[in-house]
């Protein structure tokens, strides 16, 4: 029997590939008679060809979904109801209740969450040494935010003191990401309008235009996708952007950033913080010894201390960033504890950059991304790249022309 599973590391990261190969053998050595095969697109979810690969009969067994996603994969019957199947998770019982009801629905159970995450201000301390400022008290304001960044864009051409986006819908991202930061929201309560033209929406927006035009701290490139923003990051000249503390782990891994040089502290002035996140899940037409294979992979690579992607010793070998606080999926169950401890034991990262997020974070509401996000977010790219690319950029007019589309797309999505 074989089944097929979404998520192997692109040849591009020959060690974690290995690792995930290594893993796939052990798997199969402990379950004979069951053979595991991998597709390795990257990202695992990509929404422009979900739909088509799911039609065709062509979705893994195993597939990942992320939380944008789930209330439409679980709403359109693309995911199995795997509720007679938890058990296989031996630590389900210590993932976050608040993350399980995330892909729960009417009471039955639709994935096995993967990650979690909150956001916070991602910077780089060496940066923050040589502009003068000090690493160990990060910013915890939007004035500090700017004084800061004004400091590292005057330590000389190519220096970016905070780094934003403008389009291939991370700028929208990031939008709702400031909104929420200000405890504003990007659509009503009952989901049907759009809430984003707000005195919230105008002071991110005009955070920014001040910052871009006024201070001059966010450079003059225009940032487009998601790897603009990495890519400058891991040259070591951007002091600071808006991220969850995989950012750090990327930058370090994809991007070449050095790792000594990165901290992460809480979300400025935060009422609450953009949560993502993503979850596995079983595809409805696999058979019954499928799903039990499929589940017995997702607690063995995903769900268990020291193996799979928690072996954090193999990790450090790797020359991989261990300590990261990326993923509080199992929060401060008994499983969570042991997690950290290994990951504080192995860490390859000087775990106390970190501190400021993480106890920032516990105390920061997470909230969830809205409803339609993609579509939301590319409309409110248009926004983000107006204030960034012109300097007399109408802030109320970008708003509203925004939220015209939002509340059509909303109407026609009924």
């Amino acid at each position: 029997m074989t089944i097929t599973v979404a998520c192997q590391p692109a040849k591009s990261a020959p060690k974690e590939r290995q690792a995930w190969d290594d893993d796939v053998a052990a798997f199969m050595k402990a379950h004979p008679g069951v053979t595991v095969k991998s597709t390795d697109q990257q990202p695992c979810f990509d929404p422009k060809t979900f739909g088509p690969k799911l039609a065709g009969g062509q979705m893994e067994t195993v597939f990942v979904v992320p939380v944008t996603n789930y209330a439409d994969v679980i709403g359109q019957g693309q995911a199995l109801d795997i509720t007679p199947y938890t058990s296989a998770v031996k630590n389900w019982n210590d993932l976050r209740p608040d993350v399980r009801e995330l892909v729960t629905k009417d009471g039955k159970v639709y994935g096995v969450p993967n990650v979690h995450y909150s956001v916070g201000l991602v910077y780089n301390r060496a940066l923050f040494t040589k502009a003068g400022l000090d690493p160990n008290t990060p910013p915890q304001t939007w004035a500090e935010v700017r004084e800061a960044a004004k400091k590292i864009a005057a330590l000389g051409p190519g220096h970016v003191g905070y780094g934003e986006y403008s389009g291939g819908n991370t700028g929208g991202w990031h939008f709702t990401q400031a909104i929420y930061g200000r405890g504003g929201a990007i659509l009503t309560l009952d989901g049907k309008k759009a809430a984003f033209n707000s005195p919230e929406g105008k002071a991110v927006l005009q955070n920014l235009h001040d910052m871009r035009w006024v201070d001059n701290s966010m450079g003059n490139k225009l940032l487009v996708g998601w790897e603009s923003l990495m890519m400058a990051m891991g040259s070591g000249k951007v002091g600071m952007m808006l991220g969850a503390p995989d950012v750090v782990t990327d930058v370090v891994n994809k991007f070449r950033g050095n790792v000594a040089d990165y901290g992460i502290t809480g979300f400025p002035e935060a009422k609450a913080s953009l949560s993502g996140g993503e979850a596995y899940m079983i595809n409805p037409k696999a058979t019954p010894e499928q799903v039990e294979a499929g589940m017995a992979w997702i607690d063995f690579r995903f769900n268990t201390v020291g193996k799979g992607r928690f072996d954090f010793a193999r990790g450090k070998a790797n020359g991989n960033p261990v300590g990261v606080p990326d993923n509080d999926v199992y929060g401060d169950s008994s499983t969570g504890k042991a997690l950290q401890e290994e990951r504080v034991k192995n860490a390859s990262l000087p775990v106390a950059n970190y501190e400021p997020y993480v106890r920032a974070a516990a105390a920061i509401p997470p909230k969830a991304e809205p409803a339609h996000a993609q579509e939301l977010y590319a409309i409110l790219d248009v926004v983000m790249s107006g204030v960034l690319s012109r300097q007399d950029a109408n802030i109320d007019q970008l708003l509203a022309d925004a939220e015209t589309k939002a509340n059509a797309m909303l109407a026609a999505k009924g």
